[in-house]
């Protein structure tokens, strides 16, 4: 549908993006890793063994099948976490990265590090849970980060409506539209799509449950300074830095007035969907 590529939306209370930088390189790791042992490039079997052991299975879920001795690895309740670590392909693991890159580090500066990471498994645990509802007898290892990631472009939206983002439309043409439009249509889509589309191939109910979760527990895991629905342009977003004082105070979260846009700045005010696999099918 679209491609994000760039924000704008400089941070304003933590020096790095900490959080959305580890998720990235755990998955990138991750795979890289899963392709050595032969799962990730078209070994079936490696990747088989891996996808039912570590992706989120309804019918094992949901007590309808088990899993045989050697591939239950994991508890069940685990799954919920590790199907969002692990991608079918490179485009996989590249596409949900991307929306995490773009987006995340907004959505970690308006939380804060360790409330991000909740926010991320929450809303991937959500994801695996409305996809379980919508298919409990589905046999299928769910794999992939998009839940994770759909709460935290819903989390953004609610943020920064307003704020304009640069993307590639229908993979090829580069426009710059509103958050408000870009990420509201996407989410009509992933809605409409659980409603009338049956393709198994695509876990609409995970995209769902993370736009679900990123809609309940963003104004839970927020920061109490920041505000719902920001009516900042993007032109008057002003970067934020630490005051020299915190400089030297690594790690901690800071918050910076940006000066309004009427005050000059003063001279130290200085980032493919997830796929059901079926049983002894290797995925495209």
């Amino acid at each position: 549908m679209f491609i994000p590529l760039h924000d704008a939306n400089h941070l304003r209370h933590i020096r790095r993006q900490y959080v959305t930088y580890a998720i990235i390189v755990i998955n990138c790791l991750i795979w890289l890793f899963m392709t050595a042992i032969g799962a990730g490039a078209g070994n079936e079997v490696g990747a088989q063994t891996a996808y039912y052991s570590y992706g989120f299975i309804p019918a094992v879920a949901n007590g309808y099948q088990s899993l045989p001795p050697d591939l239950s690895v994991l508890p069940e309740y685990a799954t919920y976490i590790s199907y969002a670590f692990l991608h079918g392909n490179f485009m996989h693991l590249v596409g949900n990265m991307l929306f995490v890159w773009v987006f995340g580090d907004n959505v970690e500066d308006a939380m804060g590090h360790i409330r991000f990471i909740g926010f991320f498994l929450a809303c991937a645990v959500a994801g695996a849970w409305l996809h379980a509802l919508v298919q409990p007898h589905s046999p299928a290892p769910l794999i992939g980060a998009s839940g994770a990631a759909a709460g935290i472009l819903t989390a953004y939206l609610m943020l920064h409506p307003r704020v304009a983002i640069w993307v590639l439309a229908l993979g090829r043409i580069p426009l710059r539209i509103p958050a408000m439009w870009i990420i509201g249509a996407w989410i009509a889509f992933q809605l409409f799509s659980l409603l009338v589309t049956g393709d198994e191939k695509t876990s609409w109910g995970a995209h769902v449950g993370g736009i679900i979760a990123g809609a309940i527990l963003l104004p839970l895991f927020k920061r109490r300074d920041v505000p719902l629905f920001d009516k900042n342009r993007i032109d008057m977003v002003v970067p934020g830095s630490l005051p020299p004082e915190m400089q030297e105070e690594e790690g901690r979260d800071t918050t910076i007035d940006a000066p309004t846009p009427s005050e000059p700045a003063s001279d130290n005010k200085p980032p493919e969907s997830d796929r059901s696999i079926p049983w002894g099918r290797q995925p495209r």
